[in-house]
Order: structure tokens, then C-alpha cells, then sequence
């Protein structure tokens, strides 16, 4: 046993026979339960009373104050008091550049699986360039179905409203070429043109559910991860350092030269060295081999 009381083995009894509760109201215990359910041997169970929507909207009806991280740990603390169980499972997506490629937009998911009774926090984020994140204003009906196109709708749910921060006759989740059509001619009666955006709601939004599942496998694996020290479950990823050298001239590039793998309870840590068996960069993502 470590000092934190858990097993040195990969079956995290601790989780067993349990019930997790998965904190939303957009439909994510469809894709999280299949894969934490069996993998922990856990009860997955979703908290429909629970309104996630009282920390923040997409849409700016709701401000976001606390961070995404914050902003977990309120939802699971809240879908404990609601039900009595003791473990719990909250989600929070982030929309924007990504981080490297700026030009580009991303979704970063944060999963956050919260143990009260054996005080214990598991957080993975898992960052994506595969998203339809995006918004236009538009003023004819061309310019509608070109956007419309481009994000995959019908399949993904568009939002209207008259501006970008316009909450008046707003329209949420439409998925449907007819209320479509009709809200937008609505609004531009009374607006002149029309803001439309990818509705990132989960529920409304495959891709980003593709996303979170992807997550939820990463959780998973770390929560079968316990530490070589100390047997506390969650040992993973803390660190990336960049820095690969070019196979050309040798200089650093941005590619990953190694991870740090480390413990949120007694603190040990282990480094990898090239983790993905490549011991340097092509020259064509070299910024001096090709500025």
C-alpha cells in the first residue's frame, strides 16, 4: 500500500460497484457512460434536475465567471448535493484559437472526475482541431446556406440572433431547414442582417461529442493509471516540453521532445524522453530549415 492508502495494481477497487454521476444536461453520459462505465465498473448515472446552464451559457445569457476548471468542480459539487453519491464526473468545453496554430479554431475539453470519499480529483483535457466552431453575420439567404454548408448542418444545430451579443429573439438549437429559413427572415426584418453560429451545445453537435468521448477515454486510462510511488490513481501528464531538434540542422523546433509524468498526491515524478519514438523533426516544421 502507498502512503495515500491505495493499491499498487491497475484495478482501482476503489471505483468499483459505484455510483458516478455524470454532471449535464446536454446529453454527454451518451458517449462518457459506455466508456467509464464498464472501464471503472461504475453505475454511470446522469443528474437531469442538475442546470449547468446557471454557470454560463455559450451564448452569453449566463456569464462565464470561473474558469473551466472551477467551473467542474462546481458542477460535481452540485450533483453530489443533489443526489447524496459521492463521485462525479463534470465536462467543460472551450471554444477559440488553438494554442499553437492560431489561425485555426479549436475545442479543449476538461474532464474532471471528483472522489469526495476518498478526496481525490482526476482532470484530462484533450485539445482538437476536429470542431465546426464558427459564426458569421449574414444579410441574404445565399449567404446563409453557404454558411450553413460549411458547418455541417443539418446534422450540427445552427444558433440566430441579431448580433453577435444580441439576446433578444435569440434562437437556439435549430436543426431543421424550415425553422431555419423562417428564423432568419424574422430577424432580418427587424435587424437588417443576421448573426448565425454553430451551436456548441453537445447535445447539437457531434463533432464536439466525438470530442468528449475522445476524452473520456483519456480519463479513463488515467484513471487506471496509478502512481508508481504511491498507488494514488490519476499518475499522467503534467508537463510537455518542446524543443525536438531538426533531423536536418539540429535546431529546436516546436515538435515534443519529452513528457512529464507526475503524481497530484505525493508528488513523484518520472520523465519521458522522445514518448512518441521519434528522435527528431522532418525539416519541413523547422523554422529555420523552412521559415
Amino acid at each position: 500500500m502507498g502512503s495515500w492508502g491505495f493499491s499498487q495494481d491497475n484495478d482501482m477497487d476503489i471505483f468499483k460497484g459505484r455510483v458516478l454521476l455524470i454532471a449535464t444536461r446536454h446529453g454527454k453520459e451518451r458517449v462518457l457512460a459506455p466508456i467509464l462505465g464498464p472501464g471503472l465498473g461504475v453505475v454511470c448515472q446522469a443528474v437531469p434536475e442538475l442546470d449547468t446552464d446557471l454557470l454560463g451559457t455559450f451564448t452569453g445569457e449566463v456569464e462565464r465567471v470561473l474558469s473551466p476548471l472551477n467551473a467542474a468542480r462546481e458542477k460535481c459539487r452540485l450533483a453530489m448535493e443533489l443526489t447524496g453519491h459521492d463521485l462525479a464526473l463534470a465536462s467543460e468545453g472551450s471554444f477559440g484559437p488553438h494554442p499553437s496554430i492560431p489561425f485555426l479554431p479549436a475545442d479543449e475539453e476538461l474532464l474532471l472526475l471528483v472522489d469526495r470519499r476518498n478526496a481525490l480529483e482526476i482532470a484530462v483535457r484533450e485539445c482538437s482541431l476536429h470542431t465546426n466552431f464558427s459564426s458569421a453575420q449574414v444579410s441574404t439567404e445565399e449567404q446563409l446556406m453557404a454558411f450553413a454548408r460549411g458547418v455541417f448542418f443539418p446534422s450540427h444545430a445552427l444558433i440566430l440572433r441579431g448580433g453577435p451579443s444580441e439576446q433578444s429573439g435569440i434562437r437556439k438549437g435549430i436543426s431543421r431547414m424550415d425553422d431555419l429559413l423562417a428564423g432568419f427572415q424574422s430577424l432580418l426584418e427587424r435587424h437588417g442582417s443576421v448573426h448565425v453560429e454553430t451551436d456548441m451545445r453537445a447535445m447539437y453537435n457531434p463533432t464536439r461529442m466525438g470530442v468528449i468521448e475522445k476524452a473520456g477515454r483519456k480519463l479513463l486510462e488515467r484513471c487506471l493509471s496509478p502512481c508508481p510511488a504511491c498507488g494514488r490513481p490519476g499518475f499522467g501528464v503534467r508537463e510537455v516540453r518542446i524543443g525536438l531538434p531538426c533531423t536536418d540542422c539540429g535546431t529546436p523546433t516546436r515538435g515534443v521532445l519529452a513528457r512529464i509524468l507526475g503524481c497530484d498526491g505525493c508528488g513523484h515524478q518520472r520523465e519521458e524522453i522522445h514518448p512518441d519514438g521519434i528522435t527528431g523533426e522532418d525539416p519541413g516544421h523547422c523554422d529555420v530549415c523552412n521559415p
